[in-house]
């Protein structure tokens, strides 16, 4: 057995590593960049190295630094976690040439995965159903024109080295087909450096159903059961649970054999997953599942298959690395209950899911009766550099209807401040009736997303509820009535007491304290935090103050400033003090946690003051520049 365990990894799946590896009797090694000095894998760990600097590719994407701190520090084995380095074959080689123990399958199985035509014919020649489509090596466009008829429309084109999103295109007949591929072929050519394209059946109701497979250095390969990862946004999964709503014994048996065969086929080694693309139009049948691609490693939604089959598979996976057999035969693998999945970041959905950074003042989590897989805790910084997953939220119950119900009321209670969180997105996601009924798409939040991203609003019976709580806190700082029984007291002033609401940090409303309401059954509930108060409703989390009546002390920038949404760098700036600009047009670019974010001009203007130049540092609501409506004119030096 493995004694010391480097984690090439950071955050909330290096946390859930060093939990693992604690119970087995292992030491671990935590690696950290600059950004994550104080964080919580690090001091969770039993030792850590300084790798770099704060942006990935300086630190965390730097094989040769990690396996260096391996070899300072005697640790015998590297596990990859998933994102990073996990699905690189070249590390995984430099690895286990150094001597290591690769936690992870052999890097010729990861490498048999990576072209999608490629992987697609073994999958073929492996008896797994793939997706009715077009692989050959004629690439004509008289020959991809007669198989895309012949396939049907919609078709998919899809660049045979694609990624992202890119180099894909949806044909819905005929008329266009030649149009679209002459287009999809420029963006491939331009982005990957190959114009080849393969051609699929367009999926009309789709529903993403992934396998989690396990295989061991003895032959042995087992499957734990299916996962339904269908709520998604732009190809990123938000819920996931298992098993999948609507499967039937006889079609899990041919979908999951079906996985088995496809991780034998590459002779696999660890955990991994086969994910699927499911036409759910008549329900779920096996002829009407295919594969879609295998991911090497561990998965982000691997909790709800472990809290179903009651397995730890990152045990699994360290036992496997160090040569043992899997602990289980597949006989003895049985499906017990529903497990739920939601995933809680740092950002906004009423702001286009801005990433949202900054300290965490409060994070209270979930009930007593969840999971909670984190790698933050209150005060930790949400740091501009990397993915902003607060934390996994997961329930699990007995059947699927109670699992929803347990996750409902946990998002629900979930409070965030004053960093922005999507806990209210997810539990307005777990109300839809597609999902409560199991009917869910990979489009369906595509097709609710203004509904689902509206601004929350406080309700009546919130509001009366915070100001009860604020005007009864013990408190007294810069002009907030804070002590007890004196609410609304000013020296030298007329008593008063006002109640100053924020939604996620933006004012809503001013409200006197003996207004009157009415409860109306929504899950509250008021939380006191280093001077302030927050008020959580359904997921949304609602900053409570007391501020004197008049107000003062309140500063806001006029309406032509332009602050910084979140710290960040500022990568290109469009323009000078002095300048015109037009309503929409772009100022300039901030670069944070791997986004881009243009600031644009809020109306027709002057651009009057300019304090950001290209390659600084900002911080959060930091005024960048001014913008004054109208044509300001220059004045002319006197002579």
């Amino acid at each position: 057995m493995i004694k010391k365990l480097l984690i090439a990894n950071r955050g909330e799946i290096a946390c859930r590593i060093i939990r693992t590896a604690r119970a087995m009797g292992i030491a671990t090694v935590a690696v950290y960049s600059d950004a994550d000095a104080k964080a919580l894998h690090v001091r969770q760990a039993d030792e850590a190295v300084h790798i770099g600097p704060s942006p990935a590719a300086e630190s965390y994407l730097v094989g040769e630094k990690i396996i260096a701190a391996a070899k300072q520090t005697g640790a015998e084995a590297i596990h990859p976690g998933y994102g990073f380095l996990s699905e690189n074959a070249g590390f995984a080689r430099a690895v286990i040439e150094a001597g290591l123990i690769w936690v992870g399958p052999k890097p010729e199985s990861i490498e048999a995965m990576g072209l999608k035509d490629a992987a697609k014919e073994r999958m073929i020649a492996a008896g797994v159903p793939v997706t009715p489509g077009y692989l050959g090596e004629d690439q004509s466009v008289e020959r991809l024109k007669a198989e895309a008829d012949a396939i049907g429309y919609p078709v998919l084109i899809k660049a045979v080295a694609g990624g992202g999103g890119k180099g894909m295109r949806k044909v819905d007949d005929a008329a266009n087909f030649e149009a679209d591929l002459e287009s999809c072929r420029r963006e491939a050519k331009a982005s990957f450096g190959n114009d080849e394209v393969l051609l699929e059946k367009w999926i009309t109701s789709p529903r993403h159903i992934e396998v989690q497979v396990f295989g061991d250095s003895h032959g042995n390969v087992v499957h734990l059961f299916e996962r339904d990862c269908s709520l998604q946004r732009r190809h990123q999964k938000v819920i996931e649970e298992a098993p999948a709503p609507g499967m039937d014994e006889a079609t899990r048996a041919e979908i999951c054999a079906a996985a088995v065969r496809a991780a034998k086929a590459v002779d696999y080694e660890g955990a991994g997953t086969i994910e699927f693309i499911a036409d759910a139009s008549e329900g779920l049948r096996a002829d009407r599942i295919f594969f879609m691609e295998m991911n090497t490693r561990l998965q982000v939604e691997h909790p709800v298959t472990e809290e179903i089959t009651g397995v730890d598979l990152v045990e699994w996976q360290l036992r496997v690395a160090s040569g043992e057999p899997i602990p289980l035969k597949q006989e003895e693998l049985s499906i017990n209950g529903w497990a739920i999945e939601a995933r809680l970041y740092a950002e906004d959905p009423a702001k286009g899911f801005l990433p949202s950074t900054g300290r965490l003042d409060v994070a209270w989590l979930g009930t007593d009766y969840t999971r909670i897989d984190t790698g933050v805790e209150e005060g930790a910084e949400i740091s501009p550099f990397y993915d902003p997953m607060i934390a996994k939220i997961i329930y699990h119950a007995e059947d699927r209807e109670t699992a929803i119900d347990g996750m409902w009321r946990a998002c629900a209670v979930t409070a965030i401040a004053p960093v922005r969180s999507n806990a209210w997105f997810l539990h307005r996601l777990l109300s839809l009736d597609e999902f409560q009924s199991g009917q869910m798409t990979t489009g369906t939040i595509g097709t609710h997303i203004d509904a689902l991203t509206a601004e929350p609003k406080l309700s009546s019976f919130a509001l009366q509820d915070a100001a009860n709580e604020a005007v009864t806190l013990d408190w007294w700082d810069e002009g907030y009535a804070r002590t007890e029984g004196l609410a609304g007291f000013r020296l030298n002033a007329g008593r008063n007491t006002m109640v100053r609401l924020l939604v996620n940090g933006e004012e809503a409303v001013t409200q006197t304290f003996a207004e009157a309401a009415t409860a109306d059954g929504n899950y509250c509930g008021f939380q006191g935090n280093a001077g302030q108060g927050f008020r959580y409703e359904n997921g949304a989390v609602f900053g409570v103050a007391l501020y004197r009546h008049d107000g003062s002390g309140h500063a806001s920038a006029a309406d032509g400033a332009i602050l910084a949404p979140m710290p960040g760098k500022v990568i290109a700036v469009d323009v000078a003090e002095g300048d015109p600009v037009t309503a929409g047009q772009r100022l300039m670019v901030l670069e944070a946690m791997k986004m881009e974010h243009a600031l644009t001009a809020p109306f027709d203007g002057t651009v009057t003051e300019l304090a950001a130049s290209e390659g600084g540092q900002v911080q959060v609501e930091a005024v960048l520049c001014i913008v004054e409506p109208g044509v300001v004119e220059p004045i002319e030096e006197q002579g």
